[in-house]
């Protein structure tokens, strides 16, 4: 239950992301589970993955992990923060897990 719109923005940017960041033959997953009357999404990519200092910036607004590419391919960078936003508005939680070239795991809580 939630803004429907918000909700469908908020997947469509972490799949995007996903996408972008994953090579031809790598695999986007995505689980959705029940834990604790919680949905837990979890969309896990096998891409370019993000740096551990950097997994604590990327949610503000206009940070860009990978500058140079993401410029190339039209990123603004706003994406993460809004993804963010919509979740802290719906009380949920997002989190990221990832590794340099090991892919990044995103999990997203809604009550």
């Amino acid at each position: 239950m939630g803004d429907r719109r918000n909700l469908r923005n908020l997947f469509h940017n972490i799949l995007k992301n996903a996408m972008r960041y994953t090579p031809a033959r790598g695999i986007i997953t995505v689980t959705l589970r029940n834990v604790d009357d919680q949905v837990v999404v979890s969309i896990k990519d096998t891409g370019i993955g993000i740096s551990a200092a950097e997994q604590l910036l990327i949610f503000e607004r206009f940070y860009r992990v990978n500058k140079a590419r993401s410029r190339n391919e039209g990123g603004g960078g706003p994406g993460l923060s809004i993804c963010r936003h919509i979740v802290n508005e719906h009380g949920g939680s997002i989190k990221v897990k990832s590794m340099l070239n090991n892919g990044s795991t995103f999990r997203i809580t809604h009550p």
